[in-house]
C-alpha cells in the first residue's frame, strides 16, 4: 500500500514546506501553517480532454518575428462590467471576482448570463441548488434558454460538460467549493483552491473560453485562499459596499488587458443589480439648507469624472490628544493638510478633533480633492457654509500653493453637466485650456489664501 503523502501549506500565501513551522518563511504570518494530504498524478486530465496530439510544440523565437494581433473582446450586456474589464471579455481569460458573502456577486453574474442573448453560458454552482438559482432568475424576471446550470464541485465533470455544450462563458460559483481529483485534501483548503484555479487557467487557455471565478474574502478583506490565486488569474475584480446600503462598487485590482483604475457602480434592487450610469447624482447629497463642513470635489476614477461630496467636522478636543478620524481618504494626507493650514494659514487645528468623511462610502486616492477637503475643514472651523453650487478641484502643496491636476477639462465638463454655477481650479491649469467651450464660470486660484478670500 502506497504511503500517504502530506505537505504543509501556509493559509495566507500558499507557501509549501516539508515540516511544520510556527511562522511562515515566505509571508511572515504566525500559526498559518496547516498539514494537507496531496496526491498528484503525472498526467493532467485537463490536457487529456482539450489538447490534440502534437498541438503544443514549444520553441523559442525572436521578438521581431512575433505576429501581434489586437485582442477581439466580447462585449457583455452590462455596461459597468465592460467598463471595469477594459471594454469586454477577452477570449481565454480568467477573471476572479472577490467580495463579502451576500454582497451580490452571484446575483450580478447570473443576471449578466441571463441578459446575454445568443451566447451559451455554463453556470456552475457548488453552493446552491438548481432550484435556488431558478428562484433568483424568476425574481429578476429574466429568461434565457442558452444558460445551462451545473450543480457539481468536481473540476473534471465541469470540463467534460464544457466540451459537450461548448459555452461562450463559464461562471464558477465559487472557487472555495471546487474539488480536483488530483488533490486529496478537503474543498476550500489551500492546495485544493490552488490546484482548481490552475486547472481552470489551463482549461481557459486551451479552449479559448473565458472563465469567471467567484471567490469569498476573509475578515481582514483579503481573498480567501492563497495569495497565489491573484497571480494565476488575468483579472481581479473587487466587489465592495455595505450590505445595509443599496449601492455596490466594482473595482479592478489587476487587469492584464486594461486599466486598473476603473470603477463600476450598481444599485441593488429587488429585481437584481441596476447599473448606475451617472454616479455623481448618488454621491452628492441633496440638502434643503446650507450646512457647514460640506464641499463638492471633482475627481477621476479611471476615465470617468465624478463629483463627490466631502464632509468635515472640526470640534474642540475633549481629551488631551486630538482625534483624527478619516473615512474614504488617506489619514496621513489629512494630517499633512492640517499642518499646512496651521503653518501657512494660522488656523489652530492642533487643539481640535477632526473628522473627515467621503460621502457615498467610496474610497478616493485622487489628490485633486485636497482643495475641497481644505475648504470643508475651514467651513467647519469657521462655522460658515460653502455655496452648494461650487466645485473645488486642486492639489495642495506643502507651501500652501494649489498645484495643477490632470484631465481638468473632463472635470469641468462634468461639473457643468450637473448644473453647477462655478468651478474653482488651479491657475497653473490655465495653460493650454480652451475655456470658450465651457458655459460654467471658472475661477483661478494660486494659493490657499486666494481661496479663503474668494469663498469666506
Amino acid at each position: 500500500m502506497a504511503k500517504t503523502k502530506t505537505a504543509f501549506f501556509c493559509q495566507q500565501c500558499g507557501h509549501e514546506t516539508p515540516k511544520w513551522n510556527g511562522k511562515c518563511a515566505s509571508c511572515g504570518a504566525w500559526n498559518s501553517i496547516v498539514e494537507e494530504v496531496i496526491h498528484k498524478e503525472d498526467k493532467k486530465l485537463v490536457n487529456q480532454i482539450w489538447e490534440e496530439p502534437g498541438q503544443h510544440k514549444v520553441s523559442s523565437q525572436k521578438i521581431d518575428d512575433v505576429i501581434f494581433t489586437e485582442e477581439q473582446r466580447i462585449a457583455m450586456p452590462d455596461s459597468e462590467i465592460n467598463r471595469v474589464l477594459g471594454g469586454g471579455l477577452v477570449p481565454g481569460s480568467v477573471i476572479l471576482v472577490a467580495g463579502e458573502p451576500g454582497i451580490g456577486k452571484s446575483t450580478l453574474f447570473l443576471q449578466c448570463a441571463l441578459q446575454w442573448k445568443n451566447k451559451i453560458t455554463l453556470y456552475v454552482s457548488g453552493e446552491e441548488s438548481a432550484q435556488q438559482i431558478k428562484m433568483r432568475a424568476e425574481r429578476m424576471q429574466l429568461k434565457n434558454e442558452q444558460v445551462y446550470l451545473l450543480n457539481s464541485s468536481a473540476t473534471q465533470t465541469i470540463f467534460q460538460e464544457a466540451k459537450k455544450i461548448k459555452p461562450d462563458l463559464i461562471i464558477i460559483d465559487s472557487i472555495q467549493t471546487m474539488e480536483s481529483s488530483l488533490v486529496e485534501s478537503a474543498a476550500g483548503s489551500v492546495s485544493q483552491v490552488r490546484e482548481c484555479a490552475a486547472e481552470f487557467q489551463r482549461f481557459a487557455k486551451l479552449s479559448n473560453i473565458p472563465v469567471c471565478i467567484i471567490g469569498h474574502i476573509t475578515k481582514d478583506g483579503t481573498i480567501a485562499g492563497p495569495k497565489v490565486l491573484e497571480h494565476m488569474v488575468d483579472t481581479v475584480l473587487q466587489f465592495e459596499g455595505d450590505r445595509h446600503y443599496a449601492y455596490r462598487i466594482v473595482r479592478t485590482l489587476k487587469n492584464r488587458f486594461g486599466s486598473t483604475s476603473e470603477l463600476g457602480i450598481y444599485e441593488m434592487q429587488s429585481m437584481g443589480m441596476r447599473p448606475v450610469s451617472n454616479p455623481s447624482e448618488i454621491l452628492l447629497s441633496q440638502h434643503d439648507e446650507l450646512l457647514s463642513g460640506i464641499a463638492i470635489a471633482g475627481t477621476m476614477e479611471g476615465l470617468r469624472p465624478l463629483m463627490i461630496e466631502v464632509q468635515a467636522l472640526v470640534t474642540n478636543s475633549v481629551y488631551g490628544t486630538p482625534q483624527r478620524t478619516v473615512s474614504g481618504f488617506d489619514t496621513r494626507r489629512i494630517q499633512l493638510l492640517l499642518a499646512v493650514l496651521e503653518k501657512r494659514g494660522g488656523f489652530m487645528f492642533g487643539a481640535k478633533d477632526v473628522f473627515v468623511n467621503i460621502a457615498g462610502g467610496i474610497k478616493v486616492e485622487d489628490p485633486a480633492i485636497e482643495l475641497a477637503l481644505v475648504c470643508a475643514l475651514l467651513s467647519s472651523y469657521e462655522e460658515k457654509p460653502l455655496p452648494s453650487n461650487i466645485v473645488l478641484i486642486g492639489e495642495i502643496g506643502l507651501s500652501g500653493e494649489i498645484r495643477a491636476v490632470n484631465r481638468i477639462d473632463q472635470r469641468i465638463a462634468e461639473a457643468e453637466k450637473l448644473g453647477m454655477d462655478a468651478v474653482i481650479v488651479p491657475k497653473s491649469n490655465a495653460k493650454g485650456l480652451d475655456t470658450s467651450k465651457f458655459g460654467i464660470k471658472i475661477k483661478w486660484v494660486n494659493k490657499i489664501e486666494d481661496v479663503y478670500k474668494l469663498i469666506f
